[in-house]
């Protein structure tokens, strides 16, 4: 199954494992690409907005083991992830959503992929069009949460000193 070969320098070894033709190299859930070499909830974190204990729900949930390789999976295990993540709000504790009372509907729904992003665009260019303090800092490429700026934070800023030509 597995063949194992010396690397060049450490003498680190170079797992190269062979698969057979039911094996999927990628699978596609959520609109992302995922690798069928990993497991189960470590790639479901490769989805934008699905951590590690979020993956591990999502497993339990749609009733597939999170060790087995995502490659592995057949297509009604696939489609029950894809069901378990369309739905996550629904069963997932409020606390683990990531958007806690919806400012729009008063929900708590659970964002994924692209719709996070929007979202996301869409709660700063609010914040900087009401003039918030908040949004005024976005606005500058300053820190918002209160961190100091006389020291840190420099990084960026300069672009560099050029000799005087004689």
């Amino acid at each position: 199954m597995a063949d194992k070969k010396k690397g060049g320098k450490g003498g680190a070894e170079k797992v190269q494992t062979e698969y057979d033709e039911e094996f999927k190299h990628l699978v596609r859930l959520s609109a992302t690409d995922l690798p069928g070499t990993k497991k189960v909830y470590v790639g479901l974190t490769g989805v934008k907005g699905v951590g590690t204990r979020l993956a591990a729900l999502v497993c339990d949930e749609a009733g597939v083991d999170r060790n087995k390789k995502l490659g592995h999976l057949t297509d009604e295990e696939v489609e029950k992830l894809q069901d378990a993540l369309a739905g996550i709000a629904e069963y997932a504790p409020e606390w683990m959503v990531n958007r806690q009372r919806d400012i729009d509907t008063g929900d708590n729904i659970h964002l994924l992929t692209v719709d996070l992003e929007i979202v996301h665009k869409e709660d700063l260019n609010r914040l900087k069009k009401i003039r918030s303090y908040r949004g005024v800092r976005h606005e500058n490429n300053l820190p918002v949460r209160g961190q100091r700026t006389r020291s840190n934070g420099r990084s960026g800023l300069t672009v560099g000193v050029q000799r005087k030509k004689a």
